[in-house]
């Protein structure tokens, strides 16, 4: 098959475009506004952007009133957000959190979680949550849409601090991704969570690439001058 969008169908029951960038982590990104009140919401458009120094980036459609979301006026307004891994044993709270909700409604609550507070910034953590980053707002690139929702802000942020519970870190000390489960969003109404692994060195003994993919500031540092 073959469409272009927004000019030819795709003669398709559903929308295929979503279900062929998968699965995509998902950014459960927590917040509070100017008067303390707490916002959290989960976004499948997330990632990392760079490790030297660590930047994440979530990406936020406007809601169906064609309004900017909370979660990017807080971050914008506060300059601070924090991400936490969505997890499978998380998965009903996560979806509770996806609710189009009015302003100043508290998605902890309504989801049953627990707050944990923060190191470095305002924004509470996700209780029961493996890891979190807290971070600190750059800037928004904003993106005109075709929709009301199609217009997109999207977030970037610098991780100042990071918080993993030594419950998932293997005893030579790595992230224990199997027993994690982190979720995912693939398309449609479509969700998947990781349960199985494989590791691939990519060949030649380049110091600094093998640093790079194993994502080492300091072995990539140490490997050689900087250009």
């Amino acid at each position: 098959m073959y469409y272009e969008p927004g000019i030819t169908p795709h003669g398709l029951p559903h929308d295929p475009f979503k279900s062929c960038v998968i699965p995509r982590p998902i950014g459960w990104i927590s917040t509070v506004d100017a008067q303390g009140q707490d916002n959290l919401a989960p976004f499948s458009q997330f990632q990392n952007v760079t490790f030297d120094p660590p930047i994440v980036m979530f990406a936020s459609n406007q809601n169906s009133r064609g309004e900017r979301k909370d979660s990017v006026r807080n971050a914008e307004s506060t300059g601070q957000f924090v991400w936490n891994m969505a997890t499978y044993a998380l998965r009903e709270a996560v979806n509770i959190s996806a609710e189009e909700l009015p302003h100043g409604v508290d998605e902890f609550e309504r989801a049953g979680l627990g707050k944990l507070p923060s190191s470095l910034v305002k924004p509470k953590r996700v209780a029961g949550s493996p890891i979190h980053f807290e971070c600190t707002y750059l800037n928004t690139v904003r993106f005109p849409g075709s929709s009301v929702m199609g217009t997109v802000d999207v977030v970037f942020g610098r991780v100042v601090a990071v918080h993993i519970d030594d419950a998932y870190l293997t005893p030579d000390g790595l992230v224990d991704v199997l027993k994690i489960q982190p979720l995912a969003r693939m398309g449609y109404y479509d969700y998947t969570y990781v349960d199985n692994q494989f590791r691939m060195v990519i060949p030649g003994n380049n110091e600094a690439v093998l640093a790079g993919l194993e994502g080492s500031p300091d072995r990539v540092r140490a490997s050689g001058p900087q250009r």
